[in-house]
């Protein structure tokens, strides 16, 4: 009788080109966004205030992108990544509609390239992810690889392919969501007098305050985008394991980051793209997370004088406040030891003109 649970994929069973449907379709609610908001504490008023979205042009209050992300990236984990060893990179990263509460995510993925690892133990998965509304529309898109086990260290090897990505997503391909106009933007009650022009190319702004991370905080996320992932949640197993604990889910610190930044970015109303990131270290619960941002491009959008993006690089570091950061975090033998997180990414944020 063939068995009735999943163990998930390993890298064997995976195949360039294999489309996967993933399962359990998600209402978001205002539940949701409450929780969310009880874990990370974030203040960007847009996704605070039904009046304050409504002004510039969105129905109501949509559900911060990252949950969003969270909430397709969960989808994808029992068929993607439940035998993963850890995830190692994001690139094209688009997001699309807003999602509302009441809004229901669903998530395909499509494998894009395989890689097995030298040690044949383990092996790279390449997949382009996408998250669809009750009305196929796309929410967020994006690239991921992850390291996942092998079954079989003696099982054959797929034809090496690794995919070329974008270094980041192009001005003329962000998504500006339909309908949005910033003339009733109140930068006062969004708590930041700095707008796109404020910044500078190569500006780096410390975010200043800190947050502890607790165990129930963390396990909580994760059970919240229906992430199945064994290493988040099993201590009995992941006590005799590499590190003797549970692993934080990477989207935690992310989440945390952003947050942390809007002490310095509170225009930065929306993402728009996730250009690539690295989770350059595990993090565990005790661990006080402290972020910092670099600007690294300042874009036009075509036809809108009201709103620009930029692109922006969120370090994010443990027990270590981000004054004391270097400058140069360019390569992993770069980076010091405290840093868990290098994310890329772009943000739209008010015009002056």
């Amino acid at each position: 009788m063939a068995a009735k649970t999943n163990p998930g994929n390993y890298f064997e069973d995976f195949r360039l080109g294999q489309e996967i449907v993933h399962a359990t379709p998600r209402t978001v609610t205002t539940g949701d966004v409450a929780l969310y908001c009880a874990l990370y504490g974030g203040r960007f008023a847009v996704q605070s205030s039904d009046a304050f979205a409504g002004r510039i042009g969105f129905k109501g209050a949509p559900v911060d992108d990252l949950l969003a992300f969270h909430v397709v990236f969960g989808k994808t984990v029992p068929d993607i990544s439940l035998n993963a060893v850890a995830n190692l990179g994001y690139a094209e990263g688009r997001f699309g509609a807003p999602v509302y509460p009441g809004d229901t995510l669903r998530a395909v993925s499509k494998v894009i390239g395989l890689k097995e690892n030298s040690n044949r133990q383990t092996g790279v998965v390449y997949v382009r992810s996408t998250g669809l509304n009750q009305r196929d529309e796309m929410v967020v898109e994006y690239v991921r690889w992850v390291m996942v086990r092998k079954r079989d260290v003696n099982a054959p090897a797929p034809q090496e392919t690794v995919p070329d990505t974008a270094r980041c997503v192009a001005a003329a391909d962000l998504i500006v969501p339909e309908g949005l106009t910033l003339g009733g933007y109140d930068a006062a009650l969004a708590g930041s007098p700095h707008v796109w022009d404020d910044y500078a190319v190569g500006e780096s702004i410390d975010h200043v305050d800190g947050m502890t991370i607790e165990e129930a905080e963390h396990m909580s996320a994760t059970r919240l985008y229906q992430n199945t992932a064994k290493v988040h949640f099993n201590q009995h197993t992941e006590g005799q394991g590499r590190f003797g604990r549970r692993l934080i889910y990477g989207g935690h610190i992310i989440s945390l980051a952003r947050s942390l930044s809007f002490n310095g970015l509170g225009n930065a109303f929306k993402l728009v793209a996730i250009n690539g990131g690295r989770h350059v270290a595990p993090t565990f619960a005790g661990d006080t997370i402290y972020a910092w941002t670099r600007v690294e491009e300042r874009l036009e959008l075509p036809g809108r004088a009201d709103v620009g993006a930029l692109r922006l690089r969120t370090i994010a570091a443990k027990d270590q406040p981000c004054a004391a950061f270097p400058d140069k975090v360019d390569g992993g033998k770069d980076y010091v030891p405290s840093v868990v997180l290098d994310f890329d990414y772009t943000v739209l944020m008010p015009r002056r003109g």
